[in-house]
């Protein structure tokens, strides 16, 4: 009983589940056919938007494509009207050019018209003259044969003395009229030289230049003159030694004096204080060191001067060299006158007095710069050589004009003038040097004394530098401590007493003062 009630319910179950499968697979497709009709009518409504989408567009490129037409036709007609009325111009030219023409053409042909009736009269005329020519020529004839039968002479002969005596008149003549030249040049020559010189002169008005043998160094007080002694003297020693310049302290407030006759030492001096006094350390070392700039710094500056001296006096293409001595000459003198000023002023007076004769006044200007250029010193050239000389074979060495060189080498007649720039230089150098206060004689010997003195010290053997001060009353000579020692020293010193004392002739005492400095120098590292 119970197995048919278990059967009965699995029968029961199977039967439901079959059932609701088949139900549940009927509304399946009932939805599915829904969403087909839908999806259906969603195509339809989105293919009809599309097309009328489509219709809109195309409709629109229709509108766009007919404007763009529109356009393009409106600029073709545009450029075809250009074309025409280019087209049209050019033919008016054409057709104005055609009838200037025809109208050039129709006086051409006036004009050969012309042209040919006055060859033919001029033709004419031709054969008239030539006739009457034809007839003078026997004319002419007729009367020479006439005239020889009359003088017995040829016309040949005739001519000759008719030239002979012409020649004696003509020579005559040409005699009196160099005569009356000469005699009037004469009268004139030394008149217009003057007039020419004084033009020179009132042309060119310089100051006086004369150079002196002390410079003042200004200090801001006294306390700095302590600093610059240093400690039992030895800075101001070490001063002096270095630069070979007697420094005088004295009560002088404020103020201490350099004393030397070589400009350069000088301003060596007076540079290397400036600088020490600056930077507040003063000792020997870094006196040694400050010395040794300051002449490196002379000697670039001795380059600037001339560079700017011939940019000044309008001077092109001069030697390096030749610039570098023309700076050396602001520190030199000649007879008490600088001997920048002086070369600048002959170079200026040359220029005026070049352009008044007519000549280069550039080059005269260059000769005049120049013309003392041997006065410059320098240890390899013999001193006994005229600086004139001197001076022209510098030049002729750095390649300058042989009128130039000339003019160095005769302004003081060592050698004969070959050009007229040497007369011009030699006038100039003396009205430049004839001034009232321009030189001074006296000034020159004083430093060519001390030049003696300090030569005759260098010449001994194991001299290092020798330095003549207080006015050339005392020589100051620095020895090589490694060649002498301390009794050579002494004997050196008595030497060069003796030899100062036989060899010159000056006023007064001159102390010898030798001075031997032994140093030991090692570097730590």
């Amino acid at each position: 009983m119970e197995i048919d009630t278990i059967i009965s319910i699995v029968g029961g179950l199977l039967l439901g589940l079959i059932l609701g499968f088949i139900i549940a697979k009927i509304l399946e497709k009932n939805k599915a056919s829904k969403l087909i009709a839908t999806a259906k009518r969603n195509a339809t409504s989105i293919i009809r938007e599309a097309k009328k989408e489509g219709e809109s567009i195309k409709k629109d490129k229709i509108l766009q494509a007919k404007e763009k037409f529109i356009e393009l036709k409106a600029e073709h007609e545009k450029v075809i009207l250009s074309r025409d009325k280019k087209i049209s111009e050019t033919e008016k030219r054409t057709r104005d050019k055609e009838s200037q023409l025809s109208s050039e053409l129709s006086k051409t042909k006036k004009l050969n018209d012309v042209i040919e009736a006055k060859q033919k009269d001029y033709s004419f005329r031709l054969d008239v003259l030539e006739k009457k020519q034809q007839e003078l020529d026997k004319l002419h004839k007729s009367k020479v044969q006439q005239l020889e039968v009359i003088s017995s002479l040829s016309a040949e002969e005739a001519k000759a003395q008719l030239i002979e005596s012409l020649k004696g008149q003509a020579q005559n003549d040409a005699m009196a009229f160099i005569q009356n030249a000469m005699e009037e040049a004469k009268m004139t020559a030394q008149q217009d030289a003057k007039k020419i010189i004084i033009n020179t002169i009132q042309r060119i008005g310089t100051e006086e230049a004369v150079d002196n043998c002390v410079s003042v160094f200004n200090i801001e007080s006294d306390d700095v003159k302590g600093r610059i002694i240093g400690r039992e003297g030895r800075n101001i020693r070490a001063i002096e030694a270095a630069t070979g310049v007697e420094i005088i302290v004295d009560d002088t407030p404020e103020a201490i004096i350099l004393s030397c006759f070589d400009s350069v030492r000088r301003e060596v001096a007076r540079l290397s204080l400036h600088k020490l006094v600056t930077d507040g350390r003063i000792h020997p070392a870094r006196i040694e060191e400050i010395v040794n700039k300051t002449q490196k710094q002379i000697e670039q500056e001795i380059i600037e001067v001339g560079k700017r001296t011939v940019i000044d006096l309008g001077i092109h293409n001069l030697h390096p060299e030749l610039i570098k001595m023309v700076g050396r000459m602001k520190y030199r003198s000649s007879y008490g006158q600088n001997l920048l000023q002086h070369s600048r002023e002959v170079a200026k007076l040359c220029g005026v007095m070049a352009a008044e004769l007519g000549l280069n006044p550039k080059l005269a200007k260059r000769a005049g710069l120049l013309h003392d250029i041997g006065k410059v010193p320098d240890a390899e050239v013999d001193m006994e050589t005229p600086h004139a000389i001197l001076g022209m074979q510098w030049a002729e060495k750095y390649n300058e004009k042989r009128d130039v060189c000339n003019a160095i080498g005769a302004h003081h007649d060592e050698i004969e003038m070959t050009s007229l720039l040497a007369p011009i230089v030699q006038v100039c150098d003396a009205i430049s040097g004839a001034r009232p206060g321009a030189r001074r004689q006296v000034l020159d010997s004083y430093i060519q004394r001390l030049k003696d003195l300090e030569e005759i010290a260098v010449g001994f053997q194991g001299v290092k530098k020798a330095y003549a001060i207080q006015a050339g009353r005392e020589l100051r000579v620095i020895v090589e401590s490694e060649k002498v020692d301390d009794q050579k020293a002494a004997d050196l010193s008595f030497s060069i007493s003796q030899k100062v004392q036989t060899d010159m002739t000056y006023p007064g005492q001159v102390k010898v003062t030798v001075i031997r400095e032994t140093r030991a120098v090692n570097i730590a590292k």
